[in-house]
């Protein structure tokens, strides 16, 4: 193959993976709309791609009805997002790795626990042992990670679900 087959077959894969992954957010969206009528819950659900996964988001004037479906520490919204995802697999045929997020729930979470991962990376830092974090989900354990790995340090999950957790690792 030549530099310019390379390139194009390149951006043809990409183009692929980008539509594939719009069509799990539409099939998601279809599941979610249907959801929120059957509950008489008000929404509008958005969806785009990141970081190579269709992410969907639920968003409304009135939080307060999308905290039904949020639940105690995001309970509800973990189940959701797993019933959607059996939903965009029984009609695509393939394992989804979507996002769900509802009334920005996930996104405050996500600065809350990078914040978090900053402070154990400073901490081992400072004191060179490691630190061990309360036990989490495997999304807050990712955006943990994610956060260690951007302070230039290391760190691993370790526990058995639901008590696995984080440990902060020096340099």
């Amino acid at each position: 193959m030549t530099e310019g087959t390379t390139s194009t077959a390149a951006a043809e894969a990409g183009s692929d993976t980008l539509t594939r992954l719009e069509q799990e957010g539409e099939v998601a969206a279809d599941y979610l709309e249907g959801l929120l009528d059957i509950a008489d819950l008000d929404g509008d659900i958005d969806m785009d791609v990141e970081a190579d996964r269709a992410a969907v988001s639920i968003i409304s004037e009135s939080a307060r009805d999308l905290q039904k479906l949020v639940g105690r520490d995001g309970e509800v919204l973990e189940a959701l997002q797993e019933l959607t995802r059996l939903a965009v697999h029984r009609e695509t045929g393939d394992r989804s790795r979507l996002m769900l997020d509802i009334g920005g729930f996930r996104a405050k979470k996500r600065e809350v626990l990078a914040e978090l991962g900053a402070k154990a990376a400073n901490e081992v830092k400072s004191s060179g042992q490691p630190v061990k974090l309360d036990p989490m989900t495997p999304f807050e354990r990712k955006v943990v990670h994610d956060a260690i790995a951007a302070a230039g340090l290391r760190s691993e999950s370790e526990g058995e679900e639901p008590q696995r957790f984080v440990v902060v690792l020096p340099a």
